[in-house]
């Protein structure tokens, strides 16, 4: 019976991680898209001076496009490691006390996160409710750029559940670069070489 309930366990742990890895790995794909639309918009208004083009809003479409990437990408690079973390403390602990540390940390950023993701999800949907439109040239409904911004901090507080739920479960932190024996030099040396701190 325990057997085949941990076999259960795998059977159904397995497709949702892949599905959660996809998840984090496509916002990561889209905050690359609008990155690439950025400097797209901002070569044909620079380029198109020249010769009279005009995008109009131009200035709004990459702000709108700037918000979507860096809250799209927030999630991908969180699980990546490659998020910027103040770990100090985290460092210097060992064993069971690292990971109670590591919980409680994850459960504290988890909540401010939530706390953020529930505000910003009610922002876009009263916009789409009211029907605001964006005071520049183009009239956009609001509620469509808004969706990366509330979209991408939606993803992030999944990927913190599920790091939490990782740790909690005994696991190393998925966020976490190289072994826990890692001398100074050995930290120096992967930094340098473009390995996430």
């Amino acid at each position: 019976m325990g057997i085949a309930l941990a076999e259960d366990d795998v059977a159904t742990r397995g497709p949702v991680r892949r599905a959660l890895d996809l998840l984090y790995l496509g916002a990561g794909y889209a905050a690359g898209v609008f990155l690439v639309a950025i400097f797209a918009i901002m070569m044909v208004m620079s380029v198109g001076r020249q010769f009279a083009l005009n995008i109009p809003a131009g200035d709004d479409f990459a702000s709108w496009c700037m918000a979507a990437m860096a809250f799209l990408g927030l999630a991908h690079t969180f699980k990546r490691g490659e998020m910027i973390r103040v770990g100090l403390l985290l460092e210097r602990l060992h064993g069971q006390t690292k990971q109670i540390a590591e919980v409680v940390a994850l459960g504290v950023a988890s909540a401010f996160i939530l706390y953020f993701t529930r505000h910003a999800v009610q922002m876009t949907y009263d916009s789409w409710r009211f029907n605001d439109v964006a005071q520049g040239v183009v009239a956009l409904p609001l509620w469509i750029p808004q969706l990366g911004f509330a979209g991408g901090l939606v993803i992030l507080s999944i990927a913190l559940i599920d790091e939490m739920v990782n740790v909690i479960g005994g696991n190393r932190p998925s966020y976490e670069k190289g072994s826990p024996d890692e001398t100074p030099e050995e930290f120096v040396e992967r930094i340098s070489q473009g390995g996430g701190g």
